[in-house]
């Protein structure tokens, strides 16, 4: 298992993987300093991190493959569906998945999608079209949504 950390505007990333395909990219609170040297399984997915956050990616295409029950598995396919600057509730989600009285089960499965923004969990909102639940933390899902919205808030003032 290969692994490297990179900066991003919401943390330090640390991303994981082998000759299989990625296995996790999480955002971590505190970390060492970014891997000077990533290795070259993990390159294509720092580049495209940092394509996104940069605003000029917004789809991925990398080899996946993440650890997860074959309930979670159909969970972050179906995530993988969310168009980027668009969020579906969770009820929607469970929806599309066959079975509304799953809503409890697709949520716990949204919470352990180990690629974050990869598999793009931070899409999926209340129903209310609050910000519920996000492994990373709701500032960063805030964050995430923000910087996907189409339609950008301009300031009035100069800050």
């Amino acid at each position: 298992m290969e692994e490297a950390y990179v900066r991003t505007p919401l943390g330090m990333a640390l991303i994981s993987g082998d000759e299989n395909g990625l296995k996790a990219i999480k955002v971590l609170d505190t970390a060492p300093s970014p891997t000077l040297s990533i290795p070259s399984g993990l390159q294509e997915a720092a580049d495209q991190l940092q394509q996104y956050f940069e605003g000029t990616r917004k789809t991925f295409d990398l080899r996946l493959d993440p650890d997860g029950t074959e309930f979670q598995h159909q969970v972050w396919k179906a995530l993988l569906n969310i168009p980027y600057g668009k969020t579906i509730s969770y009820l929607e989600l469970s929806k599309t998945l066959g079975d509304v009285k799953a809503i409890r089960a697709v949520a716990a499965a949204n919470g352990k999608n180990p690629l974050w923004i990869v598999i793009p969990c931070h899409r999926v909102i209340g129903s209310d079209g609050s910000l519920t639940g996000y492994a990373g933390g709701l500032h960063r899902k805030k964050w995430l949504l923000n910087h996907e919205c189409p339609d950008k808030q301009q300031s009035l003032f100069e800050l």
